[in-house]
């Protein structure tokens, strides 16, 4: 007998548009097939920096939602060359305002899994997690998988 009440799977994944980030999206969405889940892709925006005679300022023409609004562009342009266009899953696409990692570690709460890519730069520097990815492997209180490299 199945049951109703269970909770659907539901896989969290970073994008930031990177080779890496798409080879996560991949991932995620054939573990989710497999499970029978749901992909939660989301991406995070900020604000930029300018660095003035005071230190770091906020920019002077703040266009928060021309910000946003490039964002998810581009995270459905990833989306769709990761996955295509009529991706197997059921895929929910989410944009979020603050630090990549900060986000992530949010959109994960009560996640299955977060899946997030290794933006590594060849030879020695490729052998280390980038920053995000370390700090979701550190903080996250679900489990959290790496995608290094090609998939086969």
């Amino acid at each position: 007998m199945v049951d109703e009440h269970a909770e659907t799977i539901r896989i969290v994944v970073g994008v930031d548009g990177s080779d890496s980030s798409k080879q996560a999206v991949r991932w995620a969405v054939r573990q989710a097939e497999v499970l029978g889940g749901v992909v939660e892709a989301v991406t995070a925006w900020e604000l930029p920096q300018f660095h003035g005679a005071l230190g770091w300022l906020p920019p002077s023409s703040g266009d928060e939602a021309a910000l946003e609004a490039r964002s998810r562009q581009h995270l459905d342009q990833t989306l769709e060359e990761a996955a295509g266009p009529q991706p197997p899953v059921e895929m929910r696409a989410e944009v979020r305002y603050g630090a990549p990692a900060r986000v992530l570690l949010q959109a994960a709460r009560g996640a299955s899994l977060l899946v997030v890519g290794s933006r590594g730069h060849g030879g020695f520097a490729g052998l280390l997690l980038g920053s995000v990815a370390q700090h979701c492997t550190q903080q996250a209180t679900c489990p959290v998988l790496v995608v290094r490299g090609e998939l086969p």
